[in-house]
């Protein structure tokens, strides 16, 4: 098995950092995500589809978007049951449309605007994308108010999806909420946990 990802990218992140804590053992390489991908190696254009990270390499098939590829993860270790996977599907599918949208997005700004001014967003894109995280962290909020995780009392895939991002949020200079906050503190005291440049470095 073999992970392509970077360390400035939450979505390969979450998919690193599900095979720590399982304990999968795996290759590793980082991709220059910056750079033009017709540059990147002949070995992940070959088994990209899109030339994007996280792409990962298992028994010579190549998977990609990372909240597929933690719920085929998650399945090969039977990691899911019956009654959790509508729950874990219905997050998954937030998480890309709502908090996996709006804060990369705050912080390629806050991060990356100054040297590559194709991140950088208008005035109103940014009030707009701002508003949804607001709105949308809010929701994670209230979801955490009574349960340590998203499902309940045991981490799923929903949570290595959800937190990703929100691991960079001083990045984007945005606050977390106090239960978001405290979720994160727990997710940081798991198995396999380093932070996104410890875990992801080349």
């Amino acid at each position: 098995m073999k992970l392509y990802g970077h360390p400035d990218s939450g979505h390969a992140f979450k998919v690193k950092f599900f095979l720590d804590w399982v304990g999968v053992n795996h290759e590793y390489e980082c991709i220059d995500i910056f750079s033009d991908r017709s540059t990147r190696s002949a070995d992940f254009l070959g088994t990209s589809k899109f030339s994007e990270v996280p792409t990962l390499i298992d028994n010579g098939q190549s998977y990609i978007q990372s909240n597929a590829i933690l719920a085929y993860l998650s399945k090969k270790y039977g990691l899911l049951n019956e009654t959790d996977d509508k729950k874990c599907f219905e997050w998954l599918m937030w998480e890309a449309n709502k908090i996996g949208l709006c804060l990369p997005q705050l912080r390629a700004h806050e991060k990356f605007s100054h040297k590559y001014p194709q991140f950088r967003l208008s005035l109103g894109a940014y009030d707009w994308l701002y508003g949804r995280y607001n709105n949308d962290v809010n929701v994670l909020d209230r979801e955490l108010m009574d349960k340590p995780y998203i499902l309940g009392d045991q981490m799923s895939i929903a949570d290595f999806s959800l937190c990703a991002y929100l691991m960079y949020a001083d990045e984007a200079q945005i606050k977390v909420p106090t239960n978001v906050e405290s979720w994160l503190g727990r997710i940081r005291e798991q198995k396999g946990w380093q932070s996104p440049y410890q875990m992801l470095k080349g």
